[in-house]
């Protein structure tokens, strides 16, 4: 009986020590695993979403500039949900690796910040309301697009240790955005897919190119632990590599917007951030991870340049229309 009643109190310790309030650290570690201090996640995230709303402006006329306004703002603070999920997930399932890795060994886990058990509950705390929020907030048909690349969320962040492709899993749920933000405005509830499928294939060659060069940062770690990485995988191919998905996604990008119509603006959009993109590409060096870092903040810019061409050829188009009807 004295061997269970002791069990039992080291249990009760055990929890009250889980669910303890946090502590000023812990709250800082939170923030951290959040990555709110660096906000290229939110972006790459929300910019999708945002394309795809300004794309549905232009082709439907019934739709208000208030409400597609309305809604790009609320994926604002979903958007930074998704990323704060993802990285937190990330370091949740990265920790041993972040440990040895000179660029990440002082991240909340790996210096003692907060323990494994309260970053476990934290993340699951972000599940309870993110999942709440999902269900409350999105469409039926956002909200299954949504969830089909939530298992990626598990994924991904182990794909260095089995594979040298994590960039697409990550490009395939950071992109999910362009299914969800015209199903969220759309007028009678359809969905072009058909228009839209290229747009997220741009995306996802996006992210290839900007994730493989921030990849060569670590990759005398990589290699040192055993570990395996898109940078690894195209080595001094990188450039060669990453300008052709840069020029598969201004392509593809500009195949969705002959499909639904887009006009001169649009194109100009794409094509600017295409040369930031490539011109970014050919002036870093892989084997400086300083080059590599400050090719990888240029990441918000490409997408902005092609969000302001979205939103400038749907305002054009609009104003023309009411003159021509004036």
């Amino acid at each position: 009986m004295a061997l269970n009643t002791h069990k039992l109190e080291k249990i009760l310790q055990s929890l009250r020590i889980l669910f303890a309030f946090p502590t000023t650290t812990e709250l800082r570690a939170c923030y951290e695993l959040c990555r709110l201090g660096n906000n290229i996640g939110f972006w790459v995230v929300w910019l999708p979403t945002a394309w795809s709303i300004a794309m549905a402006y232009k082709a439907q006329p019934e739709l208000s500039v208030t409400a597609a306004l309305l809604r790009a703002a609320l994926y604002v603070p979903l958007s930074f949900g998704v990323k704060s999920l993802i990285m937190t997930i990330d370091d949740l399932l990265d920790y041993d690796i972040d440990a040895v890795v000179e660029r990440t060994k002082e991240r909340a886990i790996p210096r003692g910040a907060i323990s494994l058990n309260r970053a476990w509950l934290f993340f699951a705390l972000q599940v309870v309301v993110g999942v709440y929020l999902a269900f409350k907030i999105l469409n039926p048909t956002s909200l299954y697009t949504a969830m089909t690349v939530w298992p990626l969320y598990i994924i991904y962040p182990t794909c260095k240790r089995w594979t040298n492709i994590a960039p697409i899993p990550l490009g395939l749920m950071f992109s999910v955005g362009i299914f969800m933000g015209w199903s969220d405005v759309s007028v009678d509830g359809a969905v072009p897919w058909n228009i839209l499928a290229p747009v997220y294939l741009a995306a996802c060659f996006w992210t290839w190119s900007y994730e493989t060069v921030y990849q060569h940062q670590d990759k005398a770690d990589d290699i040192k632990i055993g570990v395996n990485s898109a940078a690894l995988l195209c080595g001094q191919h990188t450039i060669r590599i990453c300008t052709a998905t840069a020029v598969g996604f201004m392509c593809a990008f500009a195949y969705g917007g002959i499909l639904n119509g887009q006009g001169i603006l649009f194109y100009v959009g794409v094509a600017a951030a295409g040369f930031v993109l490539i011109r970014g590409l050919l002036r870093t060096d892989v084997d400086c991870p300083a080059e590599c870092k400050e090719f990888f903040l240029t990441t918000p810019l490409i997408g902005q340049l092609i969000l302001v061409g979205c939103v400038a050829d749907a305002a054009v188009h609009r104003y023309l229309d009411a003159q021509a009807q004036a």
